[in-house]
């Protein structure tokens, strides 16, 4: 559990960043969220689960 409360701690601040950034920065922040995820697969099968957890809530945001 406190590793699960770690990364929302993380996609809180990355939201807020999102926020104060401007429309162009936030694409660009989308795409380096999608290398990492994409990175962060191919390192550990655990971390695909996370990675799917992250992409499945930026979905969400987006509608």
């Amino acid at each position: 559990m406190p590793k699960k409360k770690a990364t929302k701690k993380k996609v809180a601040a990355k939201k807020k960043v999102v926020r104060k950034a401007p429309a162009r920065k936030k694409a660009v922040k989308k795409k380096a969220v999608k290398k990492a995820v994409k990175k962060a697969v191919k390192k550990k099968a655990v971390k695909k689960k996370v990675a799917k957890k992250a992409v499945k809530k930026k979905a969400v945001k987006k509608k």
